[in-house]
This record gives C-alpha cells, sequence and structure tokens, in this order.
C-alpha cells in the first residue's frame, strides 16, 4: 500500500498567537517556521542547527517543533514521534485540530520507526479532537493492519469510506485487509471501486493480482502483473510484479503437485 502526505500545511501552526517573551525578542516567529521546516525537508542537520539559535532567541516551543520535523527528516523516527507527542497538547491547547495534526506526526514517526501500537494511540488522539477526519481514519487503519489487527482496519476504513466515498485508497487498503482475512471476492469488489476512482493505478493491479492468484486464478493473476509492468516499468511495484511472474514460471515449471506460488507483502508505506 502507498502512503500519503500526511505532513499537511503548517498553516495552523503558523496562525498560533504568541507570548509575550517571543515579542520581546523581535524575532518573526512565524517567518523562522517556515525558513526552517522548509530546511528540515532538505538539509536536516542545518536545520537543527537553525532550531537551536532560535530557541536561544525565544523560539519555544515552534523551535521545538522544527526540531521534531528535523529529526523527522534525518530519520530518528522514535525521537521526532516522542517529540510531536510532546508538543501536541502544548501548541494545541486552544485548538484542536492543531492537536491533532501534531498527533497525525507523532502517528506517522512511530509508523516509520515500527512501532504500530504508539502509531495507533498516536492517531487515536488526535482522531479524540477531529473524530471526522477521515485522513487520521485511514492512517490508523494502515497503523492497524501493519500490526494484523485487520478487523480493527476494516472497522476504521468502513467509516472512512462511509464519510468520503471517492477516497481510492481507502477502498486499497480495505481490499489488501480483506485480502488478509480471506475476503476474496469482497477484495475484488473494493479493488474495482479503486480502480473506477484511479483508472490504471499500478499498485492497484498489483493487488488484485494477488488476490486472483490467492483465490486460484492464476491467468487472471499472470495478466495483472504483466499489466502492472506496463503501467509502471520501473520502482517496487514493478519489481514484486517480476517477483510474483518469476514465482508462478517456477511453479508452473515444477508441475501441477507444486503449491501455488505465494505472493508477496503489498508495498508498504514509503
Amino acid at each position: 500500500m502507498t502512503g500519503r502526505n500526511v505532513f499537511p500545511s503548517l498553516a495552523l501552526l503558523l496562525s498560533l498567537p504568541w507570548g509575550a517573551g517571543a515579542a520581546v525578542a523581535a524575532v518573526d516567529h512565524n517567518a523562522e517556521m517556515r525558513a526552517c521546516s522548509t530546511l528540515a525537508e532538505t538539509r536536516p542537520d542545518a536545520a537543527l542547527d537553525s532550531a537551536q539559535v532560535w530557541r536561544e532567541r525565544g523560539g519555544g516551543d515552534m523551535a521545538q517543533l522544527c526540531t521534531a520535523l528535523a529529526l523527522f527528516h534525518k530519520g530518528d523516527f522514535k525521537t521526532a514521534g516522542a517529540r510531536f507527542e510532546e508538543l501536541a497538547p502544548r501548541l494545541g491547547r486552544d485548538d484542536a485540530k492543531v492537536a491533532a495534526s501534531l498527533f497525525g506526526r507523532a502517528g506517522w514517526a512511530w509508523l516509520r520507526a515500527g512501532d504500530q501500537g504508539r502509531a495507533e494511540k498516536a492517531y487515536g488522539e488526535a482522531l479524540k479532537r477531529q473524530p471526522d477526519d477521515v485522513d487520521l481514519r485511514i492512517d490508523r487503519a494502515f497503523a492497524r493492519a501493519e500490526a494484523e489487527r485487520y478487523w480493527d482496519a476494516l472497522a476504521d476504513l468502513d467509516v472512512a469510506i462511509a464519510r468520503a466515498p471517492d477516497r481510492p485508497e481507502a477502498f486499497l487498503y480495505r481490499a489488501a485487509a480483506r485480502k488478509a482475512l480471506s475476503q476474496h471476492r469482497e477484495a475484488l469488489n473494493d479493488v474495482a471501486r479503486a480502480l473506477e476512482l484511479k483508472p490504471n493505478d499500478a499498485e492497484t493491479v498489483l493487488l488484485r493480482g494477488n488476490i486472483k492468484a490467492v483465490s486460484g486464478d492464476l491467468k487472471g493473476a499472470r495478466d495483472d502483473w504483466r499489466l502492472v509492468r506496463r503501467l509502471a516499468p520501473e520502482g517496487r511495484t514493478a519489481k514484486a510484479a517480476g517477483d510474483n511472474l518469476a514465482r508462478l514460471d517456477k511453479a508452473e515449471a515444477a508441475g501441477p503437485q507444486k503449491a501455488l506460488p505465494k505472493a508477496p507483502p503489498e508495498p508498504k508505506k514509503p
């Protein structure tokens, strides 16, 4: 499964009021936040240095937020996740959307760190503040699926799809969860809807081929995996399709007594 950009705009945070201490420092903190967050994406080490200087000039929690962003982009996901969790109740004290955004960032960091339990907890805190947020609902479903809690993932995805029936990734994720639960017919129905909403999506076609393979339709699976390689000749999706085709060729060459080739796990969030 693929992921989305789960680091939304910082506009909410940039609109937060500053205390008297910040005013004394005569620093444009909104400009500092914009510059530092941009730097964090491309040069995280430099952003850490900039955030340190900013803290010394009265940057407070916003400078700490820049540090968390830099740590995330540097690959220190555990520390970043903990920082986002610490900042969420402070920066979002008077704004539920801000708190939910930061807990969502924490959830994504914990997912990247491989801690699905902490990720689910962070997304849960975000959803307490913004229960109608479809992105958060889908992301928590992903965390639950990563922990192999597929029924719980389905519960979140059902809610997300009911609220936003035009989101192809929600149908793709639900199809993957249903495949894991051997609900192959329902999974193929979700794949069909995902492809209606996003035609010729290579990852969705890959999943359709995998579902066909485990349900015994090897010809259909082969056709889908070949289609994947035409739609996306490069990258991990093409590689997964190629690996599946090679595994199928090997199994068929060995004769009917051999088991069906085992489809690899679906691609992870980047």
